[in-house]
């Protein structure tokens, strides 16, 4: 499956900048020393959660699929790197053809991860797989910061509808990222239109409080809104005072009002006095949503509050106060010459300060209990245990450069509910703990323990 068969209106353009000037600069290198071709492998993990998260979501996966396709060193690029002296003319020949064909095997969209998980694996020569170094982790550690925040919040919210409503608190383009993962994690429409048209994300929204300003009085903002959008429009109630704008939203709308929005002051209190006002008024199916600098927290808060949905901007875009993942892309494992069949040896960083890595190339799996609820996070190399055989995490995403696994964004959305669903109960507590399942290493020291060549 490919873009197309997605429907997808938005190409993406080349990707092959999104990098640091040190990948290119070693690719000479190498290049000129002859080790370029030697195969190797790249995994990328996280050493730790943010602070008191039990679980990380894997997010960006389809955006990743979508960098490594498109990255490509057109005319304009290779011209840029020439005059800035990045590169040699033998390095620039080298990238005029450059096309990852390597394997890629990664979690699947959607899925939880913990500390050591090889989220990602990415299998091909040296210079091939060392390129992608920054397109990749800048993409996962976004997402998945978004994608985690987001799962927390509908976890808070249980039923209730969650709206992305981010776009003007981030980067144009971020926002759009940010709607995506955040949709994987849990949240049912965007604000922002470029989202929907590029991820077929629900949108909605009507108005926000300058078109109550606009107008001479309220009555008047609230004809006009429902004159051009009908009945069962929402309508913005906390410009003036909260109490007569819900009277006047009845009055104008009839009982059938779609929606009253609050945006200020103490919601919790506000959302029964609406409610208990709405009802008298017998507006009894119209709709509270509440907006408002929310956080997981303010929804669980709220959570025994008559309301019907939340909007959700600066927490959600930013990860909640945890922006990103931390996750690395290290080299674990290369060949001693070129050629596919040389035999791979594992490799890893020894260092100082916890950032030593474990070498070899990897596997994962979850296994569970006898009721079927998971109770480790498992990384192995060599031989899968039998009897973790068919709980292996990794799936193929990549085969020899040809994208092998997209997939519709709900399918996605679809398997982080099963996955979260399959973790302790102590999984959805909003209260800082440990990760909530162990990672348990099978043939390897654990992470911190490895030593380069061991």
């Amino acid at each position: 499956m490919n873009a197309a068969d997605l429907r997808l209106p938005v190409d993406v353009p080349s990707t092959a900048l999104f990098t640091d000037r040190y990948e290119l600069t070693m690719v000479q290198a190498a290049l000129r020393a002859g080790t370029a071709d030697r195969r190797s492998v790249f995994e990328v993990f996280t050493r730790r959660l943010p602070h008191g998260r039990r679980y990380g979501v894997v997010g960006g996966i389809g955006r990743v699929l979508d960098a490594v396709e498109n990255f490509r060193f057109d005319r304009g690029v290779l011209d840029f790197l020439a005059a800035q002296q990045i590169v040699d003319e033998p390095t620039l020949a080298w990238l005029a053809d450059y096309r990852f064909r390597g394997d890629i095997w990664g979690y699947p969209e959607g899925e939880v991860y913990f500390p050591g998980s090889p989220v990602m694996r990415v299998e091909g020569t040296f210079a091939e797989a060392v390129l992608l170094e920054t397109v990749i982790l800048s993409i996962l550690n976004h997402d998945s910061a978004v994608a985690a925040a987001a799962s927390r919040m509908a976890v808070a919210a249980g039923d209730r509808p969650l709206i992305e409503m981010g776009a003007r608190r981030t980067h144009e383009l971020a926002a759009v990222a940010a709607a995506r993962a955040a949709f994987v994690g849990g949240f049912s429409s965007t604000s922002d239109l470029a989202a929907g048209f590029r991820y077929n994300i629900p949108t909605v929204g009507t108005s926000a409080h300058a078109f109550t300003l606009l107008h001479d009085n309220e009555r008047d903002a609230f004809t006009a809104q429902v004159a051009s959008l009908g009945g069962t429009t929402t309508l913005l109630v906390d410009t003036y005072d909260v109490t007569e704008a819900v009277k006047m939203a009845v009055e104008v709308a009839g009982p059938q009002l779609g929606a009253v929005r609050i945006d200020s002051g103490d919601l919790l209190l506000l959302a029964h006095r609406v409610r208990q006002q709405l009802d008298d008024l017998g507006a009894k199916d119209t709709k509270i949503v509440v907006t408002s600098d929310l956080d997981e927290y303010a929804i669980a808060s709220l959570a025994a509050a008559p309301v019907d949905a939340y909007g959700v901007g600066t927490q959600l875009v930013t990860g909640s106060g945890h922006p990103t993942c931390s996750m690395v892309y290290k080299l674990v494992a290369r060949a001693d010459s070129s050629g596919e069949d040389a035999p791979l040896r594992p490799v890893a960083k020894k260092s100082m300060g916890g950032k030593t890595s474990i070498g070899g190339r990897k596997w994962a799996a979850r296994r569970a209990d006898a009721d079927g609820v998971a109770e480790a996070e498992v990384v192995g190399t060599g031989e899968v245990p039998a009897e973790l055989a068919d709980r292996q995490l990794l799936v193929e995403l990549v085969r020899k450069g040809e994208v092998v696994a997209r997939e519709p964004l709900a399918a996605a959305r679809e398997r982080h509910v099963r996955a979260r669903a399959g973790l302790p109960l102590s999984a959805t507590q909003l209260s800082r703990g440990e990760p909530v399942l162990p990672t348990e290493y099978v043939g390897q020291a654990p992470l911190g323990g490895g030593s380069a060549g061991a």
